[in-house]
């Protein structure tokens, strides 16, 4: 298959720029040198927020971004990087009760503020282990995950299927944390080979068919209360078009290790979200509709767009020649709208509704969604 000039060339400029640009300034001036945490964000001038309280999560997606460059060989540094932000965590942010995971929010001097355990930041401690035994081969990583996978379920696993929120006491359920389970068990099983973590995908695969899918109006439902039963609208059952994309991406890795029939799915839920849920004019995307495609929120967050990026070229390997048209496309609007020109390698992470920057400051959380995004164009450039 003859591949996108235009995909070629907006892919390799996003490669050089996370090489050359983003993975210099967030190694450095996004490193604690007091402790060697990850710093929350970085100030419009790009230099770091000393202010700022740390969230647990956030250092494990900085470990799987720089597990991933290490890999890509961009950043050849990454291992004692890593290993400085998995000592800070196993040293602030340990629970004495608990033999893995983490405390859910540290001070910036690396008190715990929060002692909750949450599924969502459980999602992204297995991602970054599974990301450092596959990079480095690190067995402390492969010890970790088997910890924390008992940890998840002895501490959320809830009838009538799926994981609660966490630890502690929560008026809702949601698909959010799900997802990004799905994306670390999926991770876990290409790392080990190991069918635990596959028949761990299979149960939230499941819910996907049954609970989150809405196949009448073919959308992805976010919020639900304990039984599953959706949220109506009225209490406030937002659909988020980033997330659409994001299960698209998932959906096609699932089926490439499975077998399991999902373009009915994708391709629904593809039209869907470009249908609804990019401006017109711009392209950009919202951050949320209403079931009906109505705009809920004309603000546009950055993440959104690279899971654009990353729907996109799976609809192409599916065999959707167009969708590598808008990969290369929401590649370029990274460049126009949300990658710093101001900050070498930083990036803006929100826009109003008249796409004017909304903060100046640049949250490390948002790199992992850069990164990801980077990695699927590059890959799907050099196998097409």
């Amino acid at each position: 298959m003859t591949i996108s000039n235009r995909l070629v060339d907006a892919s390799k400029k996003l490669e050089l720029w996370m090489q050359q640009q983003a993975l210099p300034l967030w190694s450095t001036r996004g490193i604690n040198p007091n402790n060697g945490s990850v710093f929350e964000r970085l100030l419009a001038d790009g230099q770091p927020d000393l202010s700022a309280n740390n969230r647990t999560r956030v250092q494990a997606r900085q470990i799987y971004v720089f597990s991933v460059a290490a890999q890509q060989g961009w950043f050849k540094q990454g291992l004692p990087v890593i290993a400085d932000i998995v000592n800070y965590l196993d040293n602030s942010a340990r629970l004495e009760q608990h033999q893995a995971g983490y405390a859910h929010l540290l001070s910036n001097k690396g008190k715990i503020l929060d002692d909750k355990l949450d599924a969502y930041d459980f999602a992204f401690f297995i991602l970054a282990c599974a990301y450092r035994y596959q990079a480095f081969g690190d067995l402390h990583a492969l010890h970790q995950l088997n910890q924390l996978l008992a940890l998840v379920d002895l501490e959320f696993k809830k009838d009538p299927g799926g994981w609660m929120e966490g630890n502690y006491a929560s008026n809702k359920r949601r698909q959010n944390p799900h997802m990004h389970l799905f994306e670390a068990f999926i991770a876990c099983y290409k790392a080990t080979r190991e069918g635990k973590w596959l028949a761990r995908a299979g149960e939230i695969f499941t819910l996907f068919e049954t609970v989150f899918y809405d196949g009448k109006n073919q959308v992805i439902l976010e919020y639900f209360h304990h039984n599953w039963q959706p949220f109506s609208q009225a209490q406030g059952q937002v659909v988020e078009p980033g997330h659409m994309f994001e299960w698209i991406w998932l959906l096609r890795e699932y089926h490439a290790l499975t077998g399991t029939p999902v373009s009915q799915y994708c391709d629904a839920l593809y039209q869907k979200a470009l249908s609804f849920g990019r401006e017109p004019g711009s392209g950009l995307i919202f951050d949320e509709i209403g079931q009906h495609g109505e705009t809920l929120s004309a603000t546009k967050r950055c993440w959104p767009v690279t899971e654009c990026i990353k729907a996109s070229l799976a609809q192409a390997k599916a065999g959707d020649k167009q969708a590598e048209v808008l990969a290369a496309e929401a590649i370029e609007l990274l460049f126009e709208f949300y990658l710093s020109k101001n900050v070498t390698g930083s990036y803006i992470d929100q826009l109003d509704a008249n796409n004017r920057p909304m903060a100046e400051h640049a949250p490390a959380s948002t790199l992992y969604h850069i990164m990801c995004a980077t990695v699927e164009a590059v890959n799907y450039c050099r196998q097409h």
